[in-house]
Protein backbone atom coordinates (compact mmCIF):
# COMPACT_ATOMS: atom_id res chain seq x y z
CA UNK A 1 0.00 0.00 0.00
CA UNK A 2 1.00 3.79 -0.86
CA UNK A 3 0.38 5.85 2.23
CA UNK A 4 1.15 9.68 1.89
CA UNK A 5 2.02 11.27 5.73
CA UNK A 6 0.43 14.35 5.50
CA UNK A 7 0.88 17.30 8.43
CA UNK A 8 1.95 20.72 9.56
CA UNK A 9 4.99 22.13 9.49
CA UNK A 10 4.03 23.72 12.89
CA UNK A 11 5.97 20.91 14.94
CA UNK A 12 9.05 18.63 14.48
CA UNK A 13 6.97 16.35 12.35
CA UNK A 14 10.59 14.58 11.18
CA UNK A 15 11.12 13.63 14.93
CA UNK A 16 7.53 12.43 16.34
CA UNK A 17 5.71 11.67 13.31
CA UNK A 18 8.61 10.32 10.39
CA UNK A 19 10.85 8.64 13.16
CA UNK A 20 8.41 6.25 14.59
CA UNK A 21 6.88 5.18 11.58
CA UNK A 22 9.83 4.63 10.01
CA UNK A 23 11.38 2.34 12.58
CA UNK A 24 8.24 0.36 12.47
CA UNK A 25 7.24 -2.73 11.33
CA UNK A 26 4.41 -0.85 8.79
CA UNK A 27 7.78 0.71 7.37
CA UNK A 28 8.49 -3.03 5.94
CA UNK A 29 4.90 -3.69 4.79
CA UNK A 30 3.66 -0.65 2.86
CA UNK A 31 5.43 2.66 1.05
CA UNK A 32 5.37 5.77 3.00
CA UNK A 33 5.67 8.85 1.66
CA UNK A 34 7.17 11.78 3.60
CA UNK A 35 6.55 14.68 1.79
CA UNK A 36 9.49 16.70 3.97
CA UNK A 37 12.23 14.31 4.63
CA UNK A 38 15.02 15.80 2.88
CA UNK A 39 13.39 19.06 1.74
CA UNK A 40 11.61 21.58 2.94
CA UNK A 41 10.49 22.39 -1.20
CA UNK A 42 6.87 22.35 -2.13
CA UNK A 43 5.78 17.84 -2.68
CA UNK A 44 3.92 17.50 -5.59
CA UNK A 45 0.97 15.78 -3.27
CA UNK A 46 -1.92 16.66 -6.24
CA UNK A 47 -0.18 14.54 -9.06
CA UNK A 48 0.98 11.94 -6.53
CA UNK A 49 -2.22 11.53 -5.53
CA UNK A 50 -3.58 11.43 -8.91
CA UNK A 51 -1.08 8.67 -9.61
CA UNK A 52 -1.54 5.85 -7.51
CA UNK A 53 -1.43 6.92 -3.73
CA UNK A 54 -3.87 4.91 -1.70
CA UNK A 55 -4.52 6.31 1.57
CA UNK A 56 -3.20 9.50 3.16
CA UNK A 57 -2.46 9.68 7.19
CA UNK A 58 -3.33 12.87 8.20
CA UNK A 59 -1.77 14.49 11.63
CA UNK A 60 -3.73 17.12 12.17
CA UNK A 61 -2.74 18.09 15.91
CA UNK A 62 -1.48 21.43 13.83
CA UNK A 63 -3.51 23.54 11.83
CA UNK A 64 -2.11 24.76 8.70
CA UNK A 65 -2.85 25.70 5.23
CA UNK A 66 -1.21 23.70 2.66
CA UNK A 67 -2.43 20.65 5.10
CA UNK A 68 -6.15 21.64 3.83
CA UNK A 69 -5.13 22.47 0.46
CA UNK A 70 -3.58 19.06 0.47
CA UNK A 71 -6.84 17.09 2.37
CA UNK A 72 -8.96 18.71 -0.77
CA UNK A 73 -7.51 17.43 -3.35
CA UNK A 74 -7.32 14.42 -2.16
CA UNK A 75 -11.35 14.58 -1.31
CA UNK A 76 -11.63 15.62 -4.74
CA UNK A 77 -9.61 12.63 -6.41
CA UNK A 78 -11.41 9.97 -3.68
CA UNK A 79 -8.09 9.23 -1.88
CA UNK A 80 -9.15 7.72 1.47
CA UNK A 81 -7.88 10.15 4.53
CA UNK A 82 -7.61 9.23 7.89
CA UNK A 83 -7.14 11.87 10.31
CA UNK A 84 -4.68 11.31 13.54
CA UNK A 85 -4.43 13.81 15.99
CA UNK A 86 -2.77 14.25 19.49
CA UNK A 87 -4.91 13.47 22.97
CA UNK A 88 -6.19 17.22 24.07
CA UNK A 89 -5.85 18.56 20.40
CA UNK A 90 -8.44 21.27 18.99
CA UNK A 91 -9.24 19.97 15.81
CA UNK A 92 -10.76 21.91 12.88
CA UNK A 93 -14.45 21.26 12.56
CA UNK A 94 -13.68 21.67 8.71
CA UNK A 95 -11.96 18.42 8.14
CA UNK A 96 -15.04 16.57 8.81
CA UNK A 97 -16.05 17.73 5.04
CA UNK A 98 -12.89 15.40 3.74
CA UNK A 99 -13.27 12.07 5.99
CA UNK A 100 -15.43 10.58 8.71
CA UNK A 101 -12.02 9.00 10.24
CA UNK A 102 -10.35 10.53 13.31
CA UNK A 103 -8.19 8.20 15.58
CA UNK A 104 -6.78 9.97 18.79
CA UNK A 105 -2.93 8.98 20.19
CA UNK A 106 -1.84 9.52 23.52
CA UNK A 107 2.14 8.20 22.60
CA UNK A 108 4.37 7.34 20.10
CA UNK A 109 3.43 3.78 20.71
CA UNK A 110 -0.31 4.41 20.35
CA UNK A 111 0.60 6.26 17.28
CA UNK A 112 1.87 3.38 15.59
CA UNK A 113 -1.37 1.28 16.74
CA UNK A 114 -3.56 3.97 15.34
CA UNK A 115 -1.41 3.78 12.37
CA UNK A 116 -2.07 0.21 12.08
CA UNK A 117 -5.44 0.39 12.22
CA UNK A 118 -6.06 2.81 9.53
CA UNK A 119 -4.39 1.08 7.37
CA UNK A 120 -6.69 -2.46 8.31
CA UNK A 121 -9.45 -0.50 7.84
CA UNK A 122 -8.71 0.89 4.19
Amino acid sequence: MKIYIAHSRGFDFRKELYDPIKNSSLAREHTFIFPHEKSEELFSSKDFFQNGCDLIIAEVSYPATGLGIELGWANMLKVPVVCIYKKDSILSGSLKAVTNTFLQYSDTSDLIDKITQAIQVN
